[in-house]
């Protein structure tokens, strides 16, 4: 138990903490998103599952370093660039990232066009497959960054443990408020878009450092954040400025 005592240790927990929760933003706005297409009474349960399921893979990942730290080595060349497992899972799921979001996009802007179209709800099994899927490209990049940051598996495990525990208490108000708002859930489509790129291209050797892509969401998010606080504001003159100029009429009538 000498370890409780080691500030060094509790250093490592606290800086994985935080990356791992910075890091699965990204997997509870997929979650948020695909877990929206399903009847209301099964989005809990299919946010719960996704990230339950996320939470076993990165810690079967972690036992398995091994196997992990194996995927590093170069399968074979291509364009120059040596390919390793972890790459080609990344390519993959960058591939797909960009697939769905821009299924998602154009299955969104059909629906507003269509005003009478009845949209079928999305099957409970099709959706949680979907995100098994990126769960394992999500989980695979947490624990090559686990990895890199402690040495100790415990820790490793204790972080991402925590990170995920937050990540469900957080996954309902955020779900509910990107459902809310049909632009902050285009915003968070863009997002998906954009770490496709990343995971697309870092599996091609080009990285993008994540500092770029994650000021750039939280800037987009706080412009969006203000255009929704602009838009509310804007609507309450109105009613009062409605309200006092009926009272002049209503009063003559009488």
């Amino acid at each position: 138990m000498e370890w409780l005592t080691d500030p060094d240790i509790w250093v490592g927990f606290l800086t994985l903490l935080a990356l791992e929760i910075v890091l699965g933003v990204d997997n509870i706005v997929f979650i948020s998103i695909l877990a929206g297409k399903l009847p209301a009474a099964d989005r809990e349960r299919a946010r719960r599952t996704g990230l339950g399921l996320a939470l076993f893979m990165r810690i079967g990942l972690l036992l398995g370093l091994s196997w992990v730290i194996g995927l590093t080595d170069a399968l074979f060349t291509a364009f120059g660039n040596e390919i390793s497992g972890r790459d080609l899972i990344l390519i993959l799921g960058g591939l797909f990232l960009l697939g769905k979001s821009t299924y998602e996009i154009h299955d969104k802007l059909e629906a507003a066009e269509d005003h009478a179209g009845q949209r079928v709800p999305a099957g409970f099994g099709a959706v949680i497959v979907q995100i098994v899927l990126l769960d394992i490209v999500f989980s695979l990049d947490s624990v090559i960054t686990a990895v890199g940051m402690v040495e100790e598996i415990a820790v490793m495990i204790a972080a991402v443990t925590v990170a995920i525990g937050i990540m469900l208490f957080s996954a309902k108000p955020i779900g509910e408020f990107v459902e809310s708002h049909p632009t902050v859930k285009m915003l968070a489509l863009s997002f998906l878009l954009l770490i496709g790129v990343s995971l697309l291209m870092e599996g091609l050797e080009a990285h993008i450092p994540k500092g770029y892509i994650y000021f750039a969401m939280a800037f987009s998010l706080l412009v969006e954040m203000l255009n929704l606080r602009m838009r509310r504001v804007s609507r309450e003159p109105v009613h009062l400025h409605n309200r006092f100029e009926e009272t002049p009429k209503d009063t003559l009538h009488k």
